[in-house]
């Protein structure tokens, strides 16, 4: 059998702050930014991972997954829910969570880089090798402790055992998993922009755009007047606040915006806050979605429980990788809540497009009023670049987990 024998970390920084792109109420000037990881074994494969940051945060990160690198001395390349417990439960390094944060995230990295290694060595997309695994295979990966208030194992399983996983895969392969865009939507691009941005995505085939807000509510108001007038009465329109509200001034925001026909208000107050998200929801008839801030499974459960939000937001690389995503994939099949992933900055396209369409073939089953978010921002930097035609993301057909980056990019952008 085959081990790892070394670990290599890059702090690759992109300069998007210079034109704004990925700005919002809470993160004005963002530089994407990866902590990227590859792990080598002794036959000279490789698996790539990585944690997308919004700059300086990488870091703390590239640290974070560097003080990992005892534990690759005979981690199984085999068995990822063994290597998911002999990383996440170093007593140690999980005090500084437990399972949530840094340390968490990092571990996501090295995992995901051990999933791109599996998923290479069968010669398979990700999305393809999860969805052939059996049901055993795949809720051996998955950590039930804190869960099984919620979901059992047992259920996992018959959620594992719908039928039709290959005439949905022959479904993904002929038309591709759907897609909304946040290309038009950032706060710090002007009227103009934002204005042929939003025609664009019409003329590009997307059903969905989403608007930041949270900064001035009458800027709001303009700019979802613009967008609105540019894609038609019809389209459908989210706004995400990323946090900027406390839960009475939400309540208000929203209700001033004035659209009560929009698809959603995503994150409109702290990430944390599972009762403040129930509140809003309670309040208000758009719909509430939220999740790429969400530190891990716990935090799902509880948000889904409360009955506190409508679209689950998973995220590639907040929680500790493939294996946490697996398990809130299944919570919110088994809460019967639609799962919406976030995507965009450096990647997330790239890899969490495989787990939506591993949760569509084996998982949910359905991509009905679900969509994978897609910003056009540095996807030329990976080796296998998400392919969006006609608002949707077509199912890719290259070995591993898309996070492999080209090495004439991180030279390029190495810090």
């Amino acid at each position: 059998m085959s081990r790892i024998v070394a670990m290599r970390t890059h702090d690759v920084r992109f300069p998007t702050s210079v034109l704004l792109d990925g700005s919002d109420a809470m993160n004005p000037d963002p530089d994407y930014s990866a902590a990227y990881v590859r792990l080598v074994t002794d036959g000279g494969e490789e698996g790539h991972g990585f944690v997308f940051t919004i700059g300086r945060g990488n870091d703390v990160q590239v640290a974070a997954i560097r003080a990992l690198e005892p534990h690759l001395r005979g981690l199984p390349l085999d068995d990822l829910g063994e290597a998911w417990r002999r990383l996440v439960h170093d007593s140690q390094l999980r005090w500084l969570g437990p399972e949530k944060g840094v340390m968490h995230m990092a571990i996501g990295a090295v995992l995901t880089a051990l999933w791109d290694l599996r998923a290479k060595r069968a010669g398979l997309p990700l999305w393809r090798l999860l969805s052939t695994m059996e049901p055993e295979e795949i809720v051996d990966t998955v950590d039930f402790r804190y869960l099984t208030d919620a979901l059992t194992r047992d259920e996992a399983m018959d959620l594992l055992r719908r039928p039709g996983r290959q005439d949905r895969i022959d479904q993904l392969m002929r038309t591709g998993y759907p897609a909304y865009t946040t290309t038009p939507g950032w706060l710090g691009y002007d009227d103009a922009k934002l204005d042929r941005l939003c025609r664009e995505a019409v003329a590009d085939g997307f059903t969905q755009i989403k608007l930041k807000v949270g900064g001035d509510l009458e800027d709001d108001r303009r700019r979802l007047a613009i967008a609105r007038a540019a894609v038609g009465p019809d389209f459908k329109i989210a706004v995400d606040a990323n946090q900027r509200w406390d839960v009475p001034q939400a309540i208000e925001w929203i209700a001033a915006l004035g659209d009560p026909h929009l698809a959603w208000i995503e994150e409109p107050t702290s990430p944390d806050d599972v009762l403040g998200h129930q509140a809003i929801r309670r309040a208000i008839s758009i719909p509430v979605a939220t999740g790429e801030h969400m530190t891990g499974r716990v935090m799902a459960k509880q948000f889904l429980q409360a009955q506190a939000l409508d679209v689950l937001q998973i995220d590639a690389t907040r929680v500790a990788g493939v294996n946490e995503n697996i398990a809130m994939l299944l919570l919110a099949a088994k809460f019967g809540v639609r799962v919406c992933p976030h995507a965009g900055g450096v990647g997330l396209c790239e890899a969490v497009q495989h787990l939506a369409m591993f949760d569509f073939v084996a998982v949910s089953g359905t991509r009905e009023d679900r969509y994978i978010e897609y910003v056009d921002h540095l996807h030329e930097h990976f080796v296998a670049p998400v392919v969006v035609e006609n608002g949707n993301y077509l199912a890719p057909a290259v070995p591993g987990a898309g996070t492999e980056m080209r090495p004439e990019s991180i030279r390029e952008y190495e810090k």
